[in-house]
């Protein structure tokens, strides 16, 4: 009997492993619903926020540096809040591009805001 439960755990431990790990892949809802229906960034429609995410991921991963990214965001916005800057960023990378999720961080090493 403890041979047939051991068997069923070193088996059935790796697939719950396997199972439960999360892809590495886009998720565009998510990055909508906490973004495009968040108050301040006023986009449009659901395509201009997707779009800016997009392009939020592409100077990520063109290696612009954090502190010129949010300066842009920044500005993109007409915004001084560091926060409302850095959370649009960071949706940004997590939702829609996670592989640059540590391109970002080596980017922010060290960034500090003020």
């Amino acid at each position: 009997m403890k041979s047939l439960v051991r068997a069923l755990l070193l088996t059935a431990v790796p697939s719950a492993v396997l199972i439960g790990a999360p892809a590495a892949n886009a998720d565009t809802v998510a990055y909508l619903v906490n973004v495009h229906v968040r108050p301040g960034y006023n986009f449009p429609n659901a395509e201009a926020a997707i779009g800016y995410g997009n392009s939020v991921c592409a100077r990520v991963a063109g290696h612009m540096s954090y502190r010129e990214l949010v300066d842009q965001v920044k500005a993109d916005f007409r915004t001084t809040d560091y926060y409302q800057a850095g959370y649009l960023i960071n949706q940004a990378v997590n939702e829609l591009c996670p592989a640059q999720i540590w391109q970002l961080r080596q980017s922010a090493a060290g960034y500090t805001p003020f």
